[in-house]
């Protein structure tokens, strides 16, 4: 069984930084990708960015590609990810996902956090 709890939102200004941390608790972190997916009020849950088990393939959405950066820490088991340049549109509920592999549908992933809300303000 996996278990996935994230941390790090806030409320941040325009052109501001934070960064998500996604623990991972359970066996064989390097044998699941780990995906960031978020959801605003009102709209369907979409997909952010995807790293590889081997931690050696990432994949970014074009809204964030440039932007935001995935890494993973084998020894602790977690998944961060450093968010730059914020603007409100990047406001939402951000969720943790663990999947077999690197996909960007969300009906892949068996394992999710809890989300952690993200406020951009102008």
């Amino acid at each position: 069984q996996v278990q996935l709890v994230e941390s790090g939102g806030g409320l941040v200004q325009t052109g501001g930084a934070l960064n998500l941390s996604c623990a991972f608790f359970g066996e064989s972190f390097s044998l699941h990708a780990m995906a960031w997916f978020r959801q605003a009020p009102g709209k369907e849950r979409e997909f952010v960015a995807i790293i590889g088990g081997s931690g050696n393939s990432e994949d970014y959405s074009d809204s964030v590609k440039g932007r935001f950066t995935l890494s993973r820490d084998y020894a602790r088991k977690t998944l961060s990810l450093q968010m730059n340049s914020l603007n409100p549109g990047d406001s939402a509920v951000y969720y943790c996902a663990a999947g077999p592999s690197l996909v960007r549908s969300a009906r892949w992933y068996k394992y999710w956090g809890q989300g952690t809300q993200v406020t951009v303000s102008s």
